[in-house]
Order: C-alpha cells, then structure tokens, then sequence
C-alpha cells in the first residue's frame, strides 16, 4: 500500500509507517502507536492512521524487527486487542532499568 486517499487528504503508506515506528523506537524501551501516526499526520487528524499504524506494527513483528506488548509483556502479533505498545527486540526487559543512577553530590 503506497497512500491512498480519503477525503481529500494523501495517506502515508505502510513503508512510512513501518520508518516512523522503527526511528521513534531507536533507543527507547517502548513507544505508544499514537506517536508514530502524530509523526506522519499532516493535519491533526491523527487518529485516522492509528489501523495504517497497526497493520505496520503487525508486519514488522512478524518479520521479527519490532515487539508488540501488552501491559508489559509481548503478545502474538497475529492476535491482540485493547491497548498496546510497541518496541524493538531487546529493548524492554532486564537491564534497561538498571542503567538509571542516582545523582551523585
């Protein structure tokens, strides 16, 4: 799917989405799917790429570059619903909270 249009307005397609989600990604445990469709609206009308968002999610973890969660834990791609976010293999789990330190005076 390359854009299509709806209601006037050009769609991004699948590959601007699977971009956007992987860029905001990069070094981040997780990122919400309203982030990536924010980064691709052209208007503030964002809400209408959240399923492009979607599908790009889904196929990206099923290519194994991106991890979908589910109140914290990774889901089958081919089968969730409600609230999730999104990250990259490796990024959410152990280790990432122990590289926070403590200001030292």
């Amino acid at each position: 799917m390359n854009g299509a249009e709806s209601n006037g307005a050009e769609f991004p397609g699948e590959d601007a989405a699977e971009a956007a989600i992987l860029r905001l990604s990069e070094g981040r445990r997780s990122i919400d799917p309203s982030e990536p469709a924010r980064a691709l609206a052209t208007d503030a009308d964002w809400q209408r790429l959240l399923p492009l968002v979607r599908r790009a999610a889904i196929r990206l973890a099923l290519a194994g570059r991106l991890v979908i969660y589910r109140k914290g834990k990774p889901v089958d791609p081919a089968d969730f619903r409600g609230v999730y976010r999104l990250g990259l293999p490796g990024a959410q789990g152990a280790g990432n909270s122990a590289e926070v330190r403590p200001v030292q005076e």
